[in-house]
């Protein structure tokens, strides 16, 4: 079962539900394609650190490393067809991560937006959340199920309706910056920004359609570097980690920090 709500490391937590974004791109690690362990083992570890402090953690999991649809459909395959093969990616990368995070004695659930029952459970929103309540981690597979929805989508669209507290975007960098920090050294990172100058910037955090989501709904968004260690769990206690989009008119737009 998952810690009650009068327990000391529930009560510390600033989020006590969220949707953990993971890129499948990311799970490449230093591979040129498929899924590098060592990454596996990042993430299961780092789940495990956020599981063991109280929260409930659900994933949505993209499969860029396997299969891009939208890359596909411009090359002439039809988008619709490309986009249900990405679908089946992201499954593939769901049962890895099911497994790593078992192997690091978590309880998990993989769910499926397309009906696979031989390897996952359909995607039904009070079982889900029953699940999250039990303190099992629950992994969201084959995106929205339909066809020009992006993982990002989503991520978005079950964050809301497990009732997330916020969605966290695990990536390869500390946050949102003003410029690649991987190619222009003078590039600063947010420290908080208005989901609206996301938008007007086109700082690409999400695809337009997620970010309306969150939008109509308030749903904030952390960004925020998943290779780092203990970052998830330092993340869910307060610390300022990544960057924090906000949708609240009353806050600073924006708060920057040296890269």
């Amino acid at each position: 079962m998952s810690a009650s709500p009068d327990d000391e490391s529930t009560s510390s937590l600033d989020h006590q539900r969220v949707l953990l974004k993971l890129s499948g791109q990311a799970l490449l690690g230093e591979r040129e394609f498929g899924i590098d362990e060592a990454v596996l083992r990042t993430y299961a570890n780092e789940v495990k650190t956020a599981v063991e402090a109280g929260a409930e953690v659900a994933v949505v999991i993209g499969g860029g490393n396997i299969f891009r649809g939208v890359e596909h459909a411009m090359e002439g395959m039809t988008r619709a067809h490309a986009d249900y093969m990405g679908m089946l990616a992201t499954m593939i990368n769901g049962m890895a991560l099911q497994d790593a995070f078992e192997q690091v004695d978590l309880v998990t659930r993989l769910q499926s937006s397309i009906k696979m029952e031989e390897i996952a459970e359909p995607f039904i929103r009070r079982r889900a959340i029953r699940h999250l309540e039990k303190g099992r981690v629950v992994i969201f597979g084959a995106g929205t199920g339909n066809p020009y929805f992006t993982t990002d989508t989503a991520a978005a669209l079950r964050g809301l309706e497990i009732d997330a507290d916020v969605i966290l975007k695990g990536t390869r960098v500390d946050g949102i910056f003003t410029a690649d920090p991987e190619e222009d050294a003078s590039a600063e990172r947010f420290k908080q920004i208005h989901g609206q100058e996301v938008i007007d910037r086109d700082l690409r955090v999400m695809d337009m359609t997620a970010l309306t989501l969150c939008q109509e709904s308030k749903m904030p968004i952390v960004v925020f570097n998943m290779g780092t260690s203990n970052n998830l769990r330092r993340l869910l206690e307060g610390e300022t980690v990544g960057t924090h989009v906000h949708w609240d008119e009353a806050k600073a737009s924006t708060e920057r920090v040296p890269a």
